[in-house]
């Protein structure tokens, strides 16, 4: 190698400055630079490099320091979303409760002679035997057994057949136990409201001992008669569904479907005095 230098270093030397000659001048005319093109070509992989540390880092940064702050903001938008919840529950329980109150208006003025305690229904229990609710009024409320229950609209839901201090016990219209006196509305014939085992099982009671001359049509609405004075009269208990007849293929008896919802109903109200 050194020979080779020895003897052609001279051309070598020659080569070299013919070559940066061709350098410069292809510089000076075309508008580029060799080397810093080289060297912009070897930094493109570092730059790329470079850039997807940083991004990383940056990531790793915003996943460390910040996550304690994204954790508080999300606890903070559920918190919101949850009181947001709780008004619009609150808002509709007040909407309901100003339409009850509506409605008792109502009724009290429909029947002035009526006074009421409400109630809530604590408990409910219907099986193939009886169908009765509790609710969280009694003797303290001034609350006594034969009392009768009703829905804001005026329906009658059952009697109170035990009161407690706090509670009572309510025996729905459904029950085979409970019997009142009832009356046809459109033709003013009495007849008697009872609960039916076999009708209970489709929200349905009976009304029996119709009178022989009786004609009733379906929809025909059925009122408590206030025979005997235990109950008030007036209070509406349901519609005719279907005119049946008795076993002894001669007496009748229709089935009637209840004015309340005994099944859902939540809150009561307790005939504590109608006028008697």
């Amino acid at each position: 190698m050194r020979q080779f230098f020895r003897n052609n270093g001279g051309l070598l030397l020659v080569a070299a400055a013919l070559l940066a000659a061709v350098l410069a001048l292809g510089s000076q005319i075309l508008g580029f630079n060799p080397l810093s093109t080289a060297l912009e070509a070897l930094a493109t992989p570092f730059r790329a490099v470079s850039s997807t540390v940083a991004g990383w880092t940056q990531a790793q940064y915003d996943k460390t320091f910040r996550y304690e702050e994204l954790a508080a903001e999300n606890e903070a938008l559920r918190q919101r979303v949850a009181e947001l919840e709780r008004d619009a529950i609150a808002g509709q329980d007040a909407a309901r409760e100003n339409q009850r109150l509506k409605d008792l208006l109502g009724l009290a003025q429909a029947r002035p002679e009526l006074q009421y305690r409400s109630a809530s229904v604590v408990r409910r229990r219907s099986s193939n035997w009886s169908s009765d609710l509790t609710i969280d009024q009694g003797t303290l409320a001034g609350v006594a057994a034969d009392d009768c229950v009703i829905d804001q609209y005026g329906h009658l839901i059952g009697v109170v057949t035990e009161a407690g201090l706090n509670s009572s016990l309510v025996t729905t219209i459904l029950d085979p136990d409970l019997k009142l006196g009832g009356r046809i509305a459109r033709t003013d014939e009495d007849a008697i409201l009872e609960g039916d085992f076999t009708l209970m099982l489709d929200g349905l009671l009976r009304l029996s001992y119709l009178p022989e001359e009786a004609r009733l049509v379906t929809g025909d609405q059925v009122t408590t008669s206030g025979l005997g004075g235990v109950y008030p009269p007036g209070l509406a208990v349901g519609s005719v569904r279907t005119l049946c007849v008795e076993a002894d293929g001669v007496s009748r008896y229709a089935q009637v479907q209840p004015a309340a919802d005994i099944g859902g109903v939540q809150y009561v109200y307790v005939i504590v005095d109608y006028g008697k």
